[in-house]
């Protein structure tokens, strides 16, 4: 006996519950581009609608009046300057600056509708309903202020209300993108052992970032501030044998040197 092919409806519940979708959008008709598009259509509509219903009479943090890119530059001029030669430093800087979104009320319905992933998008519609304080969508949808996407950081209103010190959410995933993103996407050299901006090894990219943060907050005359992803705190990244005691900049610099797997 042969499982039931599963309806649209069926498709639709299952990735508003927990953001998975079929790759080969079998319960739709059609062409596979003509059963994708359908799919997309019907997926991404049912994901704004759910986010509409949840979010209806709630609000956000407000947002500064200072521009993102500005805010962003001034995150991570310091680390930038810090970890590439001189010469690619504005290359580097002129990337990063852009790569910084905030998910409000008036963007979120066509952010989830271009999303290139179903499941970037089920996510950014949670991040963006827990800024609220609302119901998120599914029981495991997990609780985030950010999420990156290539060379793009979606960040929560939340940012802004927080006050950690040695927390900074543009700045850790600014590190991420370090890793994500080849040279010639910008415009660098490239080589066979010098692809990426840095080579970071896979297990290793968490402390870095983390790393990142912790500088960052030393390097600001005002202090890093604005995070509250859930994740572990500075001080589990030292069980990874990486980061020693933060009591001068030396020691912040250290995991970063020593994470790095860069090519000379």
């Amino acid at each position: 006996m042969t499982e039931a092919q599963p309806t649209i409806n069926d498709e639709i519940e299952r990735y508003l519950r927990t953001g998975v979708s079929d790759p080969l959008h079998a319960a739709w008709t059609g062409s596979f581009m003509e059963r994708a598009n359908r799919a997309h259509d019907d997926l991404r509509g049912a994901l704004v609608r759910a986010v509409r219903r949840l979010s209806e009479g709630l609000k956000h943090e407000p947002l500064p009046e200072a521009d993102t890119v500005s805010l962003t530059r001034a995150k991570v001029e310091p680390m930038v300057r810090g970890l590439f030669p001189r010469v690619e430093q504005d290359a580097v800087l002129a990337m990063i600056e852009q790569s910084v979104v905030f998910l409000t009320s008036a963007n979120i319905e066509p952010l989830l509708l271009d999303q290139a992933f179903d499941g970037s998008a089920w996510t950014l519609a949670n991040l963006y309903l827990a800024s609220l304080g609302a119901e998120l969508l599914g029981e495991d949808a997990p609780h985030l202020v950010g999420l990156s996407e290539a060379t793009t950081c979606y960040v929560s209103p939340e940012y802004f209300a927080e006050d950690d010190p040695f927390a900074d959410f543009i700045v850790h995933e600014a590190a991420h993108i370090f890793h994500n993103c080849k040279r010639a996407t910008i415009g660098l050299r490239e080589t066979r052992g010098k692809v990426w901006l840095l080579d970071i090894e896979y297990r290793k990219r968490e402390t870095f970032a983390y790393s990142c943060e912790a500088y960052a907050g030393r390097s600001s005359s005002r202090g890093a501030r604005r995070c509250a992803i859930p994740r572990a705190p500075l001080a589990q990244a030292k069980t990874e044998g990486v980061m020693g005691p933060l009591r001068t900049l030396a020691d912040l610099l250290f995991p970063i040197r020593l994470v790095l797997n860069r090519t000379s």
